[in-house]
């Protein structure tokens, strides 16, 4: 039957891979990708042979006008991202639209994510957890957008570049040097690096490097569950 299946793809370490990614890879017809050649890797690494196409954030709109045309034809397609689950700062939204408007089923084949990883390790609790993805490039834009996450009083996971986490954290730190952070650096990957304390106290780490490589995850702790207490989450 002709759907679109939405597969998560390792971080970093391929044995992260489910059974279910592997065998929905291994059935469908096309697999599209945010980056072939990056998705190729992973294919050959599992002895996969499928004709990918190219889904990324420029041509989103176009491949999934080609992903439904294949639909019609009666072909399944799965749609992956470089890493983790496609959607979550990654493309992958604006295709499930079109797919799902167009009458075809949407099928998640759920896995990993830094995001649910980082919260895994966070050891913050509470009972809201807030998304906010990348913050703006700009130095203005995003100590306000830092701002109104430390308003919101919600515990929040923002991910960021190794080349822009320095200035985010030197912007938290002024904003609130005491606020309870984690930072999840390369996670799964064989330099994965997981760093927690207040803001200010990460901060001067990080700033004391030479380089920082690797894509980050953020968890900022919320005012509500600075008192957070593990029995609560057995009740």
């Amino acid at each position: 039957m002709a759907q679109l299946f939405i597969v998560a793809t390792p971080l970093g370490n391929l044995k992260d891979i489910t059974l279910r990614a592997i065998e929905t890879l291994q059935t469908v017809d096309l697999i599209a990708a945010e980056d072939t050649r990056h998705t190729l890797g992973l294919l050959n690494h599992f002895e996969i042979r499928k004709p990918l196409i190219s889904c990324r954030a420029q041509n989103e709109e176009q491949a999934a006008i080609r992903i439904l045309g294949e639909l019609e034809q009666g072909h399944s397609v799965a749609f992956v991202s470089d890493a983790g689950t496609p959607g979550i700062s990654d493309p992958g939204a604006r295709l499930v639209a079109a797919i799902r408007k167009a009458g075809y089923r949407v099928v998640p084949i759920p896995g990993p994510s830094a995001l649910t990883a980082l919260a895994s390790v966070g050891g913050f609790g509470g009972r809201r957890l807030i998304f906010d993805g990348f913050l703006s490039p700009k130095p203005g834009k995003r100590k306000k957008q830092l701002k109104e996450i430390l308003e919101l009083g919600d515990n929040c996971i923002i991910y960021e570049s190794p080349f822009r986490l320095v200035k985010m954290l030197k912007d938290l730190a002024e904003l609130a040097p005491q606020v309870p952070i984690v930072v999840g650096r390369e996670l799964t990957k064989t330099h994965e690096e997981v760093v927690a304390g207040n803001a200010q106290e990460v901060y001067l780490q990080f700033s004391a490097r030479d380089s920082i490589k690797g894509e980050c995850a953020v968890m900022i702790g919320g005012v509500r569950d600075q008192s957070f207490d593990p029995e609560d989450e057995r009740t």
